[in-house]
């Protein structure tokens, strides 16, 4: 049992009933303490050789668990990395002030309002090049809410082309990113959505930070020679995981947790010890609401794209990579060994799927009178 499971173990019943926490929150918790059990259900794995048979529980797929967290984050920036075409990426970071950061904590919709800012500042900026092309580039956005203290820090990571292409023009590279357009079009394309959704109860902030801010928001979007796969394995590593990894855990006793973590503005190395439930209450609140999609595709990666790309990873490709992300193929990787190879040398072949309703026994049984 590793640390973060013996925690939520050890302060279950307190968080279920002494904290408001959001359903989903306990929904989670629950999947990720139940995972490998085999009243979850699994699959049971035969050998025609030696009639062994071997039952395979499902995971959780939970975002508490650090191995389906791990696994899930590896996949979806597979898929994300075939989104992107075979040219120069750009890795930017929208943050918003200190003051904006409750409002999104309160009320989770109005991250929303994140994403649509990004979209139409990016846009915006491309269609001012040339207003008759109409240039139109392909990013990702992906939200982190997190800082690497574990508080709440929601800010967007963006994964951006170098280039679009326009109404007659196919593709033009685009170096120069105009740094004082971002940084104040942000600020007032969010702070506008906020105060339709909001209502005039914000206008006061508005006005206070359109003068604290008075060089917009911080937008970092310097050139940098970026990996798109590597980078969308950064940004998309805590898309379905934990928002610490477990080797900044250092300790933790029962009743406090002590973590590190490199400081943003100076990298110097901080340790923290906190109470256990405070622990928690850093952790839990960056679980997302359900069918919330913290990943968006805009301009050209959006799902229905209408510009021909040439993909830096080509679709004859795509079906290796996405061998190399398979369970059997990750624990051959990890591990060193295959999970599917019986004690005689033989591959296991599956033979049936177990689900929860029904039971365990009575599918050894079932597997015994078919092998």
């Amino acid at each position: 049992m590793n640390i973060l499971k013996s925690l939520f173990t050890d302060y279950y019943e307190q968080i279920k009933y002494s904290l408001n926490t959001r359903p989903i929150v306990i929904e989670t918790i629950d999947k990720f303490l139940g995972c490998g059990n085999p009243s979850s259900g699994g699959a049971m794995y035969f050998c025609d050789k030696c009639a062994n048979l071997k039952f395979v529980p499902f995971r959780c797929h939970s975002r508490l668990c650090p191995t389906c967290g791990y696994h899930y984050s590896v996949k979806r920036s597979t898929s994300m990395s075939f989104k992107f075409a075979n040219c120069q990426h750009r890795h930017c970071v929208f943050t918003i002030p200190e003051q904006l950061r409750p409002y999104f904590l309160n009320n989770r919709k109005l991250l929303n309002c994140l994403f649509s800012s990004v979209n139409s500042v990016i846009s915006r900026m491309f269609l001012k090049i040339n207003k008759e092309e109409n240039f139109i580039p392909g990013f990702i956005c992906v939200l982190h809410t997190f800082g690497r203290d574990l508080k709440w820090n929601p800010h967007i990571h963006v994964l951006l082309t170098e280039g679009a292409s326009g109404t007659h023009t196919p593709w033009k590279h685009i170096k120069h990113f105009n740094y004082t357009f971002l940084r104040n079009a942000f600020r007032t394309a969010l702070l506008n959505e906020l105060h339709s959704v909001i209502g005039p109860s914000f206008k006061k902030l508005k006005s206070f930070l359109y003068k604290y801010c008075s060089n917009g928001f911080y937008v970092y979007a310097k050139p940098n020679k970026c990996n798109p796969s590597e980078i969308s394995l950064y940004i998309g590593r805590y898309l379905g995981r934990v928002p610490i990894a477990l080797s900044r855990i250092d300790s933790y006793d029962g009743d406090f947790v002590t973590f590190h973590y490199n400081r943003h503005e100076d990298n110097m190395l901080i340790t923290e010890t906190i109470p256990a439930m405070d622990f928690i209450k850093r952790l839990i609140r960056h679980i997302p609401d359900k069918h919330f999609k913290q990943l968006r595709y805009y301009g050209l990666y959006a799902s229905t794209p209408k510009h021909k790309l040439v993909y830096a990873i080509p679709k004859f490709k795509r079906n290796f990579h996405k061998m190399i992300t398979s369970w059997r193929v990750s624990i051959c990787i990890a591990f060193n060994y295959d999970p599917l190879i019986c004690s005689c040398g033989n591959t296991m072949s599956l033979l049936e799927i177990y689900y929860p309703k029904s039971s365990l026994i009575n599918l050894y049984k079932k597997s015994f009178n078919s092998s």
